[in-house]
């Protein structure tokens, strides 16, 4: 890969442009025909506009099987009032070449859903050789809560993307929380720096979020928020400390609750969860350095994208939950996986569920 023109042009495109009808510029991750019978490829688009109604990008892709098999297309088109419109222009660089192997080109036309910040593609090929049609899921990282919140107040950050990871510097070298959601404290302008593990390759960015504070630092630690009624239990759980203290709940590696279930195609708990999130609140009372994450779960019943925000929100409940039985918001970060990682044949109601691991 020529690593010198693909530096150059990256920095052209993170020139500050947008476009007119909506703004779709910038770097988009996802994939290419994710459930295809015959593979699929891990891509990331960086799309501009070049000037009046035009737009331009580079499409980056690789093998799904093979990470030494990638290639780099120049494209261009037009914004839709949909969405917009890319043709493959030509081949920037490709790794891994042979005789075998060929790289499908034509046109995408791509779908724009803003809630998400998700782009979903089309794409119809030039014939050659099993080139027909493909199928993109793209997503953007952007700030969806507040750019400014009050100095020293618990605030819950949110942002758009899939599988998002949180870190303090630009190297990746400290994690702080992984989800759509961050709650913290804010005492000055911070930037965050953000990253989607959704099919992530070495050429998944790294994108800057930087969130400003208001008004002067309290000199006590504002109040935990409290959460909406539709999240918060009738009465604060009580949290049974037992005489002998059982074996802990949460481990590095993820852990599943088996009773912490949901109705089926809600984010209400069924009555078996209360023992197993009581126990839980108070393990994690006692270890008051224990951070945790919470991640959330369906079954392969109905749309994936539904499922994906059913998840999150059953991740939330959870969280909400052990807030309201006294646990600090700012220890529990959360993240929704969809119905992506069943663990038994659907339609099965323990693939409702959540799974808990301790992070640094």
């Amino acid at each position: 890969m020529n690593y010198r023109f693909w530096g150059g042009l990256a920095v052209l495109l993170a020139s500050n442009f947008s476009l007119r009808a909506q703004s779709l510029a910038g770097v988009w991750q996802g994939v290419e025909d994710e459930f295809a019978a015959k593979g699929y490829c891990p891509s990331v688009l960086r799309v501009q506009q070049r000037g009046g109604e035009s737009v331009f990008g580079v499409l980056y892709q690789q093998s799904g099987s093979q990470a030494n098999v990638s290639v780099t297309f120049q494209m261009e088109g037009t914004p839709t009032p949909a969405g917009l419109t890319l043709e493959h222009v030509r081949k920037l660089t490709e790794t891994g070449r042979s005789i075998f192997r060929y790289w499908c080109a034509g046109s995408i036309a791509f779908t724009y859903d803003a809630s998400q910040e998700k782009l979903t593609g089309h794409a119809t090929y030039a014939p050659l050789g099993e080139c027909t049609t493909g199928e993109f899921t793209l997503y953007r990282v952007k700030l969806k809560s507040a750019a400014t919140v009050p100095a020293g107040a618990l605030s819950t950050l949110r942002v758009s993307g899939r599988d998002v990871r949180w870190y303090a510097d630009a190297e990746l070298t400290r994690p702080l929380a992984t989800g759509n959601t961050y709650a913290t404290r804010l005492r000055q302008t911070t930037t965050f720096y953000l990253r989607q593990g959704y099919f992530a390759t070495a050429e998944s960015p790294v994108v800057p979020i930087t969130v400003r504070v208001s008004g002067p630092v309290p000199s006590q630690a504002a109040p935990t928020a409290t959460p909406p009624d539709s999240l918060r239990p009738r009465a604060r759980p009580q949290v049974p400390v037992p005489a002998v203290a059982p074996p802990a709940l949460v481990a590095t590696a993820p852990v599943v609750l088996p009773t912490v279930l949901f109705k089926k195609t809600t984010a209400d708990l069924l009555p078996t969860a209360r023992p197993a999130l009581n126990r839980l609140a108070a393990e994690l009372q006692s270890r008051p350095t224990l951070r945790l994450r919470i991640a959330g779960h369906t079954d392969r019943v109905g749309k994936s994208d539904k499922n994906q925000v059913l998840s999150e929100q059953r991740a939330a409940v959870v969280k909400a939950y052990l807030v309201q039985a006294g646990v600090a918001a700012e220890r529990l970060s959360t993240i929704g996986y969809g119905d992506t990682q069943p663990l038994y044949p659907a339609p099965d109601a323990r693939n409702r569920r959540v799974e808990v691991q301790e992070i640094p």
